[in-house]
């Protein structure tokens, strides 16, 4: 008999690590992998938010062993000791999910080459950085790997959505999320002997509530999506869901689009 849907999802008994957990999209990915059964590993560079969101999981999802740990995706020493520490307190690691980004906030204008070179560093050499230090840990248990990149990575934004708003999008983002995108598919293909599948989500418009002080240029974000509005976060917990657990065993390289359907027209 083929294993029912619930028996798919469920990730009891694993552990998953989100970089950047504690933020905006960051928590609503791990309150479903924690819903699902997972202890949540709330990891990022601001310790008491960590450990803040780490208390409402195990408030909200008492099922998994959740905690928080310092984690500063751009220095590899800092990497190293998370990977130590996790391997000590959790005994291993079955889902990373590289989502931490900290970017500027430039315009074509304005950046120069060293934000340029931070902005790839963060969204893209992070990357590289997690997954070539973790990967021992998640090679033990054949687990999986969930990179954030952005609908920008394959499609380029367009520059009237931003005439006259403080919310420039740099060119190092898109080009960095287009190095995710790829990245992955590479990872999917020389990763796969070990069993560990790899995918990516890419979200769209998704501004946090502190950037919707701007109702016309949030208008004119929702007009772009032919669904007519922007994303939630909990918009994203069935993709994360899909791509963390059984349910999606025989997806890896993919890249799933969050976007309202921005990037059809």
């Amino acid at each position: 008999m083929n294993r029912p849907l619930h028996d798919l999802f469920d990730l009891s008994g694993r552990t998953a690590l989100i970089s950047g957990g504690a933020g905006y999209l960051g928590l609503a990915m791990g309150e479903a992998l924690a819903e699902l059964g997972a202890s949540v590993v709330v990891a990022s560079r601001d310790g008491e938010a960590c450990a803040e969101a780490a208390r409402h999981l195990r408030e909200h999802f008492p099922g998994g062993e959740h905690r928080g740990m310092a984690l500063d995706v751009t220095d590899a020493d800092s990497v190293t000791d998370c990977v130590e520490r996790l391997d000590g307190e959790a005994g291993g690691l079955d889902i990373l999910v590289n989502n931490a980004w900290s970017g500027r906030k430039n315009s074509w204008q304005s950046i120069d080459e060293e934000d340029w070179y931070y902005d790839v560093d963060i969204s893209l050499n992070s990357v590289f950085r997690m997954v070539k230090h973790f990967h021992p840990l998640i090679r033990e248990r054949h687990g999986c790997i969930v990179n954030i990149a952005s609908m920008y990575g394959h499609v380029a934004p367009d520059y009237r959505l931003y005439v006259g708003t403080d919310h420039a999008n740099p060119p190092s983002y898109g080009a960095a999320k287009a190095g995710v995108l790829q990245f992955t598919r590479y990872l999917a293909s020389f990763l796969s002997p070990d069993a560990i599948r790899v995918n990516a989500i890419s979200p769209g418009a998704f501004p946090h509530t502190v950037t919707r002080d701007n109702e016309s240029f949030m208008q004119r974000l929702r007009d772009k999506a032919p669904l007519g509005r922007l994303g939630q976060p909990e918009e994203l917990k069935g993709a994360i869901a899909l791509l963390a657990s059984d349910a999606g065993s025989y997806m890896t390289g993919q890249n799933l689009c969050v976007d309202g359907g921005w990037a059809v027209w």
